[in-house]
């Protein structure tokens, strides 16, 4: 079942919050400001309902700006090195909202714009069109994210897209998940990412062009591992990004990442065909206040970005984010919910 609610006619448009709830009293809600999903009420080991994504109350929140809590990113997720990409035999300069680097599409990525949206029977569809020389980005862009909640206590993410010249592309949802409800800080949640490589970034979090093994290190999560057990390791990569925010090469298409947490019992499966996922352990969390006035610190929060690798443009080893006149971008994240 989703219903909808009209939140506030802003820019001349109209931002609304519509609410998804299933027969297990699961309830996701998403807003067409970002297509943004503001909360997942999902029930603990004793039946209690909890939130376990970080967000703000009310609309005013968000449109003061935040860490992209629960966002749609577009046009391009993660880092491009410089702002500068090459296609065709073109250069291309983007926006460095990230220091000298262009990060989640710019300074007015998808995250900031209202979307169009359209209930369809169970389904949520939202709608943007990114016009040509958008934040530096080339071609007529028109995307299409969907968003589904079923009985299997998946939520369903399906991006589409489709461009009137060449161009790149690489969406994702950036929810930061914490399955304690927001009680503590996510540093006991214990993880499994489904991958043996990973590529090590240099400063300014800018992949350096490597693939390499997680054996070993501790990057490594392909077994269930406690996500603070070597966060605080003198590990260069660690270092560098204040903990984890680093993209894993999944070993295949399907379940990518396991999440537990002991003390609630929710556990969170994260299902995609991407080829690689970010996983982000909040470390750049300061004080913000959050939903019923919690506030949001250091590891507080964490996410699993399904993506193509960041800085592709700039790597030809690494996975091709083109996206071709006329051809179909097609991709699909599951987040499925349960407890033990």
């Amino acid at each position: 079942m989703i219903t909808q609610n009209l939140l506030k006619h802003f820019l001349n448009e109209d931002i609304f919050l519509y609410k998804f709830l299933n027969k297990n009293g699961l309830s996701v809600t998403v807003t067409n400001y970002g297509a943004t999903i503001t909360s997942i009420k999902v029930p603990d080991k004793r039946g209690s309902l909890l939130d376990i994504a970080l967000g703000f109350d009310n609309l005013e929140d968000y449109l003061k700006g935040h860490p992209y809590f629960g966002s749609t990113i577009g046009r391009y997720a993660n880092r491009i090195a410089g702002g500068v990409f090459s296609l065709n035999g073109k250069k291309y300069k983007l926006e460095c909202n990230d220091g000298n680097n262009h990060l989640h599409g710019g300074f007015n990525g998808f995250d900031k714009v209202v979307w169009q949206s359209e209930i369809k029977k169970n389904k949520l569809a939202m709608y943007y069109l990114s016009k040509d020389g958008d934040q530096g980005y080339p071609g007529n862009l028109e995307v299409c994210v969907t968003f589904e909640l079923n009985n299997d206590n998946e939520l369903k993410i399906q991006y589409n897209a489709e461009s009137d010249s060449d161009t790149i592309i690489n969406l994702t949802n950036h929810t930061y998940f914490n399955l304690s409800g927001c009680l503590r800080d996510i540093l006991d949640h214990e993880l499994k990412i489904h991958a043996n490589m990973y590529t090590p970034v240099s400063e300014g979090g800018i992949p350096n062009g490597e693939i390499a093994s997680l054996n070993g290190t501790p990057m490594d999560f392909s077994k269930m591992t406690r996500i603070g057990k070597n966060i605080n390791d003198k590990f260069l990569q660690l270092g560098i990004c204040n903990g984890y925010d680093h993209n894993y090469v999944l070993d295949k298409p399907g379940l990518c990442a396991e999440v537990l947490d002991p003390v609630s019992g929710i556990t969170l499966d994260v299902i995609t065909d991407k080829p690689g996922i970010q996983f982000y352990s909040g470390n750049h969390l300061v004080d913000i206040k959050g939903r019923k006035g919690v506030k949001y610190v250091k590891n507080f929060g964490f996410c699993l970005e399904t993506q193509f690798f960041p800085d592709s443009p700039n790597h030809s080893n690494f996975s091709d984010c083109v996206l071709k006149k006329g051809d179909i971008y097609s991709y699909n994240t599951t987040y499925r919910f349960g407890v033990l």
